[in-house]
């Protein structure tokens, strides 16, 4: 069951498979380890909240995991007490319900399409509370629920945001709840105070070349996979954007004003406003993914101060909206970028 039609997280991009179709995950051997065994002890947390830079593979993990538990309800089970790794075959009969978004014990909760035929710019509360019936009745296969929030950095803040936490502070027996972000620390304390934290590092340079390979059925040695794979800072999903000429050139743009703050260039300013206007989707997605990733930097280093990860939380949220407003309302593109960075340079001050 899937409540929403969105690609899921940042692990995906237009050419790549979805990840509940991707079977292969490479780099995050330690995470994996981390869910097996404590799903294999019978005493696996309720709730997980994997975190990591967009695009390293988080929801791919998350629907590894689900299929694995499916296959296997039985965490004393000897298939699950001698198993290696959470992979099941690609032919196996849980693998295709998933990715065919046919297992009826499967909840997913992504950004919907509104009235307009457009997609929301939030996971909405009356989504999260679909979660109450789900999770109370009996599993359709005697087994385990699961749900996926992909990702929790969409939530409606704060109705559903709030109506998820009600969910985690009661937790039902036999489910399982993957929490998917890309900011941890902008969630609610409170509900990262309830999950099982599992933070997954950027990949290398040769696991991105391995993960892109795979997904686009392309050589690892072929020389544009090479080249973005060195580029991609560690993220499948960026290398699969990389690989369109003006979207480096556009992401190197962003990554030059963003060095430069709190200082602000206004000509370059104007010059990015016209590159960005238009209806083309992924110029601005790029825009905004990567001043994410600066700002994520930012968080990581001021982990220690609760007043500057307020501060930046706010400036994520406040640009993440504004910019998906921009796209769903096709605003004007040049007055955002001068507001985003006004915001921005007000943040790098701080």
């Amino acid at each position: 069951m899937t409540v929403g039609a969105a690609d899921a997280d940042d692990d995906v991009d237009n050419q790549a498979p979805h990840p509940r179709a991707t079977t292969g995950l490479f780099g995050h051997g330690d995470a994996e380890s981390i869910l097996l065994e404590a799903y294999r002890s019978g005493r696996i947390p309720h709730a997980w909240l994997i975190g990591g830079p967009s695009g390293i593979g988080k929801a791919t993990l998350a629907y590894r995991m689900a299929r694995f538990v499916f296959a296997h309800p039985d965490p004393n089970s000897p298939a699950v007490q001698s198993a290696a790794s959470l992979a099941l075959a690609p032919d196996h009969r849980i693998t295709s319900r998933v990715a065919a978004q046919g297992h009826g014990d499967l909840l997913v909760l992504e950004r919907t399409e509104g009235d307009t035929g457009k997609l929301r710019t939030v996971i909405t509360v009356d989504q999260v509370r679909r979660t109450v019936p789900f999770f109370g009745s009996t599993a359709s296969e005697g087994g385990w629920r699961i749900c996926i929030v992909d990702t929790a950095d969409e939530l409606q803040y704060p109705q559903a945001a709030n109506a998820l936490l009600k969910v985690l502070e009661e937790p039902p027996a036999n489910a399982l709840l993957f929490l998917i972000s890309s900011a941890p620390a902008r969630l609610l304390p409170t509900i990262r105070s309830r999950c099982r934290r599992l933070t997954l590092r950027p990949l290398t340079q040769s696991d991105v070349a391995m993960g892109l390979a795979q997904a686009l059925e392309r050589d690892v040695n072929d020389a544009a996979i090479v080249s973005v794979a060195a580029l991609s800072e560690g993220s499948v999903g960026r290398a699969m954007t990389l690989l369109e000429g003006p979207t480096l050139i556009l992401r190197k743009r962003v990554v030059e004003l963003l060095d430069r703050l709190p200082s602000l260039d206004p000509m370059a300013l104007h010059a990015l406003g016209d590159t960005l206007s238009g209806t083309e989707p992924q110029r601005l997605a790029t825009f905004l993914d990567t001043i994410n990733d600066w700002l994520t930097k930012r968080l990581q280093s001021a982990h220690s101060d609760a007043v500057s990860m307020l501060r930046l939380a706010e400036v994520w949220q406040r640009i993440n909206q504004t910019v998906r407003d921009a796209s769903t309302y096709n605003l004007e593109r040049k007055s955002l970028v001068f507001r985003v960075f006004g915001w921005l340079a007000e943040a790098a001050r701080g």
